[in-house]
Order: structure tokens, then sequence, then C-alpha cells
């Protein structure tokens, strides 16, 4: 049997939906991504945007791209980085990043997926032990995966289950030769809840582990200065390797991780795909320095994703429609029925004028169909009230094909979220308090 005569044998979750094509994925949207873009030449209001800021089309970063491009081509400096694929830029970019999260040291990946997997494949051998959370994103999944010591899951944000597993893991720690790395999403991208930082970073009390947190959909979005999730939970110094993408809140390619000077430098020279494939091109690096100086100098950008989010929300929440236990600008509509109803859920949302996408599995457990939303900072009032009305009348004429909401209470960015249901979060708010 050839690899064709086998792969014709399987038939992946995903691809028995290829005649949907075009329709309910691969989408070609037309236009600046925006709240407003054309599909198959009508216009939608666009809720599968992760540009949280509004920044992927910054009048000033697009003329630097452009400027850029125009000299010296679209891929420059075409190289590695470690041999002449480096420039005094991508430096500047990693001392601007160290500067804003208060770390010693930043390296930049010209993927978020390929530089996050690697890195974990990098930094462990087999003497290492990794815990990861069931749910964390799929990039660090394929890293683990590579992992060829010890690695256990643990329950979706159960610290109690970290703990046991923790717990496991001391037996295989008898000598120095290994050590314990713990890795977790800041903001898990499909539901839209938090990591419980304040008490898995308590473990370090009783266990002696590293803690890698993947805060693509936390960066610039959480905390008082947009450090994250980490800075939102006060416990920054605890989180050992801190990574995002850029593509969230920055609207560009590549990514970053943050820590201590050894442990940057090491993950410098030892990451295999940032070592042998080509350096994150400078008309992209100059883009990032530009966005990074915007956020920063104007946090009313995330005043409004978060005034937004709020409202859009609370909007659904007042419909009926359930969106789980999001605290975040992700949110989640959970759909009862089939594939197939999810899809038609869409497509009479689409006749509304709303756009978005379903999420289904290997994204998400087998079984499970959501739409994902996600407001950000260039939609409108206007945007909110007719998608919330959309959905109100879908939901009139498919009354069985939505969970029925539980009430959750958003405040303040600058307060620490306050939920009416068991949450991770609210625990830790509750301690806060009664420290206070």
């Amino acid at each position: 049997m050839n690899l064709s005569q086998k792969l014709k044998k399987r038939t992946p979750h995903l691809q028995k939906y290829n005649h949907y094509k075009g329709i309910f994925h691969h989408h070609e949207l037309e236009g600046e991504v925006s709240n407003r873009m054309v599909f198959k030449g009508k216009e939608y209001i666009v809720w599968c945007m992760n540009d949280y800021l509004g920044l992927m089309n910054n009048q000033e970063a697009k003329e630097i791209e452009s400027e850029t491009t125009l000299a010296l081509g679209a891929s420059y400096p075409h190289s590695c980085r470690t041999t002449f694929g480096h420039t005094k830029h991508h430096d500047h970019l990693e001392d601007e990043l160290s500067k804003m999260m208060n770390r010693e040291a930043s390296f930049l990946f010209q993927l978020g997926y390929m530089g996050i997997f690697s890195m974990i494949d990098a930094i462990t051998d087999r003497h290492d032990t990794i815990i990861y959370d069931q749910f964390v994103h799929a990039c660090a999944i394929d890293g683990v995966r590579m992992h060829n010591g010890r690695k256990f899951a643990f329950k979706h944000n159960d610290v109690d289950h970290l703990r046991k597993q923790l717990i496991n893991s001391r037996k295989y720690q008898k000598d120095e030769l290994g050590t314990t790395i713990v890795i977790v999403d800041g903001v898990y991208s499909m539901h839209g809840d938090i990591a419980p930082l304040e008490e898995i970073v308590a473990l370090k009390e009783e266990f002696d582990f590293s803690l890698i947190v993947d805060d693509s959909h936390g960066f610039g979005v959480f905390g008082d200065n947009g450090r994250g999730t980490p800075e939102y939970f006060e416990v920054e110094d605890e989180v050992d390797l801190y990574i995002s993408t850029f593509t969230k809140s920055m609207g560009n390619i590549g990514a970053f991780v943050s820590g201590n000077q050894d442990l940057i430098e090491y993950i410098r020279y030892n990451t295999r795909s940032q070592i042998f494939s080509r350096v994150l091109p400078l008309a992209q690096v100059l883009s990032c320095i530009k966005k990074l100086e915007v956020f920063q100098a104007e946090p009313e950008r995330r005043e409004k994703l978060w005034n937004n989010i709020r409202h859009f929300q609370s909007g659904m929440r007042a419909a009926g429609i359930s969106i789980g236990k999001t605290q975040s600008a992700v949110t989640p509509v959970v759909i009862n029925g089939s594939v197939e109803d999810c899809l038609d859920i869409l497509s009479q949302l689409r006749e509304y004028d709303v756009f978005s996408y379903m999420v289904t599995y290997p994204v998400v457990p087998e079984g499970t169909s959501l739409i994902r939303m996600v407001p950000t900072y260039n939609h409108t009032k206007e945007d909110i009230r007719l998608t919330i009305e959309a959905f109100q009348k879908v939901k009139a004429k498919n009354p069985n094909a939505f969970l029925q909401h539980k009430p959750v209470i958003i405040q303040d960015f600058k307060n620490k979220i306050e939920s009416k249901v068991e949450s991770p979060l609210s625990t830790s708010v509750l301690r806060k308090r009664e420290r206070a």
C-alpha cells in the first residue's frame, strides 16, 4: 500500500466538509480587515477577526510596511537570523518588548505556531516532565507530542488536578537531571475563559516547577498596561516564560517569548525552527515597533475594546443566548445538534448580514459545535445592536438550537471580573479581597 492508498482510507473530520469550501470554511472575505467586510459581493458585520485593538490598518504602520517592501522586498532580509538575516531592528523590537513586559530579555519567532512548539522541544529532554492543561493551543500540544520524556495533562483549569499531577511527577524527579514544566494558555481561544494563574503560581510554594504561559489572546488586552493575564493577576514575576503572537492585538505575523536572560539566550541558540528557517521579515518588524508604540500610547483602545465586550456579551445574555463562562473577548455560542445544524444557524445569521464561522472537532471536543464571535475595537454600537437582534430572530425560529444562558457580569476591565457562575477566577478574586 502506498501513501495515497493509505490516506484514501482515512476520512479526517474536517475533510468530511470539503464540499462547503468557500461557504463555511476557507472563506474569501474582501476589503480591509475591519468590522464590515464583503463576502460574495455582499457587506457583512464581521465577528471572526482577532484584530482586538484595531491596529491591523494603522495608517502609519501600513506606510512603513509599504515603504520597506518597495525599497527592499517583502521577504528582506531573506535569510536565517543566525547567518545574515539579522538586523539592528530585530534587536530593537526585542528590546522594546522586554521593556514593556518588564523582562530581562525577549526573542522573536517568525511564526507563533512554529516557534512555540519548536521552543518546547528545545528546552526539554527525556529527563523532564511536562504537565499541561488539556485545552492548551495546538502549537503547545504539538510541542508536547515531540517530547520524549514524561507528559501529563490536567483537567481544564482544575488546579486540584494539576496539584495531583505535580505530586505524581515528584517520583520522577529524584535526581538533578530533569525538571518539571507546567504549560497553560492565559486565555483559552475557543471558550474565552482564562487560566487561574494566581492559584497556579501559589503551587510554587509547595512544588518546584517552571511555568510557561501562552498569552496570545491576553497580550495587549488584559492588564492596566496590556501585559496580559499575568499582569492582570499580579503574578508576572512567577511566570518563567511568557509567549504571545503578534497576530491578535497587533495585527501582524510573528510572535515573541520573554523571560530571564539565561532562558532566552538558550532559546535563541537552540530553537531549531528559528535556526533553520527565514527570519521575520523587516517590514513586519518595523510595523510591530510602530504598533507597539501606538497601543502603549493609546490605552483608550483597550478601554473601547472592553466597552464593546461588555456591551455585546451582556446583550447576548439578556437575549437568552448562552455564551458560557467567557472572561475575554472570545465569545462562544454553543449550538445544540449536529454540525449541519450549526451550519444552518450560521446560514440564517448571514441572512441578517452577520458573519462569523463555526468551530467543530478537532478544534473543540468531539460532539461540540460553536459559533465563535469576537468583538473588537472596530465594532460599533450599531454593529452590536444589529447582531444581537439577528440572534434573537434566529433563536425565535430555532428555540432548541441554543443552550440556555447563565448570567455572568463583566465589570470594567480595570477591576477584576466577577461571575455569578462558578469559575476558576471567582475564588482568586475573593481571596484578593479577603487579603485587602
